[in-house]
């Protein structure tokens, strides 16, 4: 694949690409004339206004983190395979932590996958090249389709779509003959089955494989979620009660119960309304409750927080929501705070604002705000 931009430029598109959590990207909203509450948010702990970063969710991958990302990338953009097999396999069987590693190469395979090819013939055994070439060809079907839906979608890419699936699928039941332990494989196998019209029998059968090898693996439900939604192969009730489950056999420690919010988001995409009554607010509390013990570096955790602290809000729990606020610090990167036409930095502002006004939050004392100004991360 020829390259329109120098090798070092593109190392750091793709090694930004994969540091910034899903959907971290700030969206063009349209400018809006709106007034903002006046608000010291220090006052309340809260990081400032004029310091919000809608770049990201969360804080940066810390220097060594970033210097090895685009050491792999540049080696692998220099035709050289073995640092980017290295680092996958450095994961061993923490399988979350595996995948994690996956999204990374997958990334700079978008850019140039020679290096994969190459891999691929020199380790033909290899479980996880043979994965990311399976998933590679999930996504290759994808750009083919587009993220429209159906009716959005011209038949010939649909049609295309379709045809390409079978043979995605088929690659990925062969990388889970490498490596009989390994979940990828069939995270792969059941991202493609809704796309490749799975009867639910069907889906059940890959479903099954997935979590005998990892009961909690957050990306393989995550796929699981968008076949059981309303758009695929379930209803909102299928949904919720997957994403339910998935919440509460999830061990301590494990980001799994964010499953629920983004069945939530779900339902809001499709102007469904959330549950709500005493239920539904436990069913918050106990998501907060679980994320509260997952590891600060967690990739999924920052994306969580603003997912967490847009509901709680919604369901009317302020003080819970202002907790989650105190977290996410100056950080604002994510699409939920870009509603009703506002940017994001501004739609999280505002946002605050109305939870310590609801939460009839009463301002702290100077020590502790400059000790939750240091706990914010400030930029």
């Amino acid at each position: 694949m020829a390259h329109f931009l120098p090798i070092s430029v593109l190392i750091v598109i793709v090694v930004a690409r994969f540091l910034r959590s899903r959907g971290s990207r700030p969206a063009q909203t349209p400018a809006v004339t709106w007034t903002p509450v006046p608000f010291d948010a220090a006052a309340y702990g809260l990081a400032p206004r004029d310091v919000l970063d809608p770049q990201r969710p969360g804080p940066p991958a810390p220097d060594h983190v970033r210097q090895e990302c685009q050491a792999i990338a540049d080696a692998a953009f220099a035709g050289d395979w073995r640092p980017a097999a290295a680092y996958i396999a450095a994961a061993g069987q923490d399988w979350d932590e595996n995948w994690s590693r996956l999204e990374l190469l997958r990334s700079i395979a978008r850019e140039d996958d020679a290096w994969l090819t190459t891999w691929r013939a020199e380790d033909p055994n290899n479980c996880d090249a043979a994965t990311l070439e399976a998933d590679r060809m999930v996504n290759r079907a994808w750009e083919v389709r587009g993220r429209g839906y159906a009716n959005e979608t011209p038949e010939e890419n649909i049609t295309q779509f379709r045809a390409l699936l079978p043979a995605a699928i088929e690659a990925a039941q062969r990388a889970a003959l490498l490596d009989p332990q390994n979940p990828g494989p069939w995270v792969v196998m059941v991202t493609a089955a809704r796309g490749a019209q799975y009867k639910p029998e069907r889906f059940w059968t890959l479903w099954v494989e997935l979590v005998a090898r990892a009961p909690h693996h957050y990306e393989g439900h995550w796929q699981g979620m968008q076949y059981w939604c309303a758009k695929w192969f379930g209803s909102n009730k299928q949904m919720l009660e997957f994403a339910r489950r998935a919440m509460d056999n999830a061990p301590a420690g494990s980001p799994l119960a964010g499953i629920y919010l983004h069945a939530l988001s779900e339902l809001e995409a499709r102007r469904s309304n959330p549950p709500s009554g005493y239920a539904a607010k436990k069913r918050l509390a106990a998501v907060a409750t679980a994320l509260a013990a997952v590891r600060e570096d967690d990739d999924h955790l920052p994306a969580l927080r603003h997912l967490l602290a847009y509901y709680l809000g919604r369901a009317g729990m302020h003080g819970a929501a202002l907790e989650q606020f105190r977290l996410l610090g100056p950080w604002c990167g994510s699409s939920v705070w870009a509603k009703n036409g506002l940017n994001r930095a501004d739609g999280f502002h505002h946002a605050r604002a109305v939870t310590v006004a609801a939460a009839k939050a009463k301002p702290l004392t100077l020590a502790l705000r400059a000790k939750n100004v240091d706990a914010a991360h400030l930029p």
